[in-house]
């Protein structure tokens, strides 16, 4: 037999098999689900179905990962009621395949909607209610909400009530909630987890908990300890916060010929110590200059202000003098307002906010992004290199962003939650490289540009360990062997992004999940495993 028709063989055989076993687990589905009033096969789709591309491409933010060699899932479940993902999880256990759970789809590194063994995806997309309680300044969100559809609940209810989250409002609640958390409120009121205050939560045996059922050290992983570890959360209770009717905010840019070197370096000192009422933050691209053409560096001033135009100049000129901030270069708004305004939708209706498919511009169609922590200002000197790598021909669509601390965040313990990065940090940074799709081809150009840059900022950044975020998440620190999670292995990028917290976070993983059913390439082990 020749080798060709023994490999033809061989594939056909494997085709047969894995069909074989998607009807299994099919059969499975709609045998667990019977009983049920609504049934589950109106919200499944297999790669035969009509809509599988259209449903599976709908949230995909990161087109790194829709390229035809990206592997897709068995099947795609969009659940409509819980026992939709009771029977998933059942199925899934009972003939072993991992279940991916998507809610907004912009984890940077595409795990909620790609995976290297057998899958399938559960999106709760359909799980997207948002009841606000404006009277006890609370809320419940489906984690199938995006913060979109949450703030214009707001906003349809007060101009004076708000939430502590982000500002890309296509992310989803779920994933977001998950990792942390921050937006124009943390230096005023904390995270959007240290806002949570109770969540309905489903475990690997279908039970469905709520913060007195799951205990304390579950609802503490939860809120913070990353997706996709301990069960699935179908919503979330939080706690609105206070406004004013009128909020200010301001961009300035400056170039390297407008002093924006020193700019930058003074910011490292100021920034972190305005009043909590304050969000800041400073990004630097390339650009070409007016000055025939040549390129230079742009650094641009970006800040939230709980307040007017009256407060925030004379404050400015007491903190931040040099940056020479007057009252034209400011913009008064409501604070839904300011949201539309730093997701660059600005000129659109507050109907924006409920359009699940816009893409923004904040990162290219596919992008990388790394994060870093620093706790003392990084040199004049070490900002010129920088500047000199962003010349370099694959930075072209390569920002890194800089967003100050201190405020509220000065005042939580690191264990409050399981996102670490408290007190002693004067700001987080960002670095993406983004890319067209057709560019997919060269993505490792630019993969290879800004690691690079990564290693170079080494010497500037938090050690021991260097840490990151978990909602950037960055699978260059660190993964699991095609989710086959050991602790070893996990501890190396675990302790990274939660520092202490990781060895309780493996131990809640232990009792909760002790098989490890839910696991990704960067998912908390059990202690066991």
């Amino acid at each position: 037999m020749s080798p060709f028709l023994l490999l033809v063989l061989v594939s056909l055989s494997w085709a047969i098999s894995a069909n074989a076993h998607e009807n299994d687990f099919l059969h499975c589905l709609s045998s667990f689900h019977s009983k049920d009033t609504s049934p589950i096969s109106k919200v499944i789709y297999t790669p035969n179905n009509s809509s599988y591309s259209s449903v599976l491409e709908s949230s995909i933010q990161n087109l790194r990962f829709s390229e035809p060699t990206t592997p897709k899932p068995l099947i795609i479940i969009t659940p409509k009621h819980t026992s939709h993902i009771q029977a998933s999880i059942h199925c899934s256990r009972k003939h072993g395949f991992q279940i991916r759970i998507r809610s907004g789809g912009h984890d940077f590194e595409g795990l909620s909607y790609v995976s290297h063994v057998p899958f399938i995806i559960v999106d709760l997309v359909n799980f997207r209610s948002v009841d606000i309680d404006d009277k006890n300044k609370v809320a419940w969100i489906q984690s199938g909400a995006i913060l979109g559809e949450f703030y214009y609940g707001i906003a349809q209810k007060s101009r004076t009530l708000a939430f502590p989250a982000g500002v890309c409002h296509t992310v989803g609640i779920g994933g977001y909630f998950s990792g942390g958390g921050y937006g124009l409120l943390f230096r005023k009121y904390g995270l959007a987890v240290d806002n949570i205050i109770d969540a309905l939560f489903i475990d690997v045996n279908g039970r469905i908990l709520d913060r007195e059922s799951m205990g304390e050290d579950l609802f503490w992983a939860i809120r913070g300890g990353g997706g996709g570890s301990f069960g699935i959360v179908l919503a979330w209770k939080v706690k609105l916060v206070s406004v004013p009717a009128t909020v200010t905010v301001f961009r300035i840019s400056r170039t390297l010929e407008q002093n924006a070197t020193k700019l930058v370096h003074r910011w490292q000192y100021v920034a972190h110590k305005l009043p909590d009422d304050m969000f800041s933050a400073v990004t630097m691209r390339r650009v070409n200059s007016s000055q025939d053409g040549k390129r230079t560096i742009l650094a641009s001033f970006s800040s939230f202000f709980l307040g007017g135009i009256d407060e925030l100049i004379p404050l400015m000129q007491e903190r931040f003098p040099e940056l020479g901030l007057v009252k034209e270069d400011c913009t008064e708004m409501s604070w839904i307002e300011s949201i539309l305004y730093f997701g660059q939708i600005q000129n659109k209706s507050l109907d924006i906010l409920l359009d699940r498919s816009y893409k923004t511009t904040l990162n290219g169609p596919s992008f990388k992004t790394k994060s870093d922590y620093v706790k003392k200002p990084i040199p004049e000197t070490a900002l010129e290199e920088i500047w000199s790598k962003l010349y370099e021909e694959d930075a072209e669509s390569a920002v890194i962003g800089f967003i100050a601390y201190g405020g509220k965040m000065d005042e939580i313990t690191e264990s409050a939650t399981p996102f670490p990065h408290r007190a002693g940090n004067l700001y987080k940074i960002v670095y993406t490289v983004g890319w067209q799709q057709e560019d997919n081809i060269k993505s490792r150009r630019y993969i290879t540009w800004i690691r690079k840059l990564y290693s170079f900022m080494n010497s500037f950044v938090s050690k021991s360990p260097r840490q990151a975020y978990i909602n950037y998440r960055d699978n260059d620190i660190g993964v699991n062997n095609k989710g086959n999670t050991s602790y070893v292995q996990a501890r190396i990028w675990g302790r990274k992004y939660f520092k202490n917290n990781f060895d309780k976070l493996v131990q809640v993983k232990t009792i909760i999940d002790p098989e490890n059913f839910f696991k990704h390439e960067q998912s908390i082990p059990p202690l066991l495993s």
